[in-house]
C-alpha cells in the first residue's frame, strides 16, 4: 500500500509538470503564428502561459529550442490529421476522392484547428537552418502522403497526362499553405476556401467531373 501511495504522490508533480510544459508550448505556438520568429519574446510566452519567464528554461534550454519544438510539431500535427482522415475512408475509395479528403483535412487543420501548423508554415522561411532540421524531416514524411495520393491518381488514369507528378504536388501544397497568410473570415468562410481549393485541384489535375 505504501508503494502505491508513493507512486500516486510522485505522479501528481509529474502530471503538473507535463501540463505546464504543454501550456508553454501552446503559448509559443500561438504567439509564433501571430508575431513570427523575430517578434517572439519569451516574456510574452510566459505571460500567455501564465508562468514566470525563468520557468521556461526548466523545460526548454533556449528560445530557439522552444521554437524548434513548435516548428516540428506543426508539421507532425497536420500530417497525422491528414493520415487519420485518409485511414477513416472505406477501402476502394477512388484516388481523386481521397485527394479531396486530404485537401479538406489539411486546410481545416492549418486554418482552424492548429496554431502549431500556422506557426510552422508561416515561419519556415524565417527561422535559422538549425531549427528547421527536424521540421524538414517531418515535411519529407508528409510529402510522402501527398506523393502517394497523386501517384494513385495517376495509376487510376485520373491525372492529366501533361502534368508532372512532383510539380503538381508542390503546387498543391504551396497554394494551400499560402492560405494561412491571406485567409480570415472576412474573405469568405472556411467552407468556401475548402470548396474552392477542392474545385481548383480536382479540375486542374483531372479530366473527371
Amino acid at each position: 500500500m505504501r508503494q502505491a501511495v508513493t507512486g500516486a504522490a510522485n505522479a501528481e508533480p509529474a502530471q503538473k509538470s507535463a501540463l505546464t510544459r504543454a501550456r508553454i508550448l501552446d503559448a509559443a505556438a500561438y504567439l509564433l503564428s501571430k508575431k513570427g520568429y523575430a517578434g517572439l519574446r519569451l516574456t510574452d510566452v510566459a505571460a500567455e502561459a501564465e508562468v514566470q519567464a525563468p520557468a521556461i528554461y526548466y523545460y526548454y534550454s533556449s528560445r530557439d529550442d522552444l521554437i524548434e519544438e513548435v516548428m516540428w510539431a506543426g508539421i507532425a500535427d497536420v500530417r497525422e490529421n491528414v493520415d487519420r482522415a485518409l485511414a477513416d475512408l472505406a477501402d476502394g475509395t477512388a484516388a481523386l476522392d481521397r485527394l479531396m479528403v486530404a485537401v479538406e483535412a489539411h486546410l481545416r487543420h492549418a486554418l482552424e484547428i492548429s496554431h502549431y501548423s500556422r506557426a510552422s508554415i508561416r515561419n519556415a522561411g524565417q527561422v535559422p537552418p538549425g531549427i528547421r532540421k527536424r521540421q524538414m524531416r517531418e515535411e519529407e514524411r508528409y510529402g510522402e502522403t501527398w506523393r502517394r495520393l497523386i501517384n494513385d491518381l495517376a495509376r487510376e488514369g485520373g491525372l492529366r497526362p501533361e502534368l508532372d507528378l512532383y510539380i503538381a504536388q508542390m503546387l498543391i501544397l504551396g497554394a494551400m499553405n499560402w492560405s494561412v497568410e491571406w485567409w480570415d473570415e472576412r474573405r469568405g468562410s472556411l467552407e468556401a476556401v475548402v470548396a474552392n481549393a477542392q474545385s481548383i485541384i480536382r479540375h486542374g489535375l483531372s479530366d473527371a467531373n
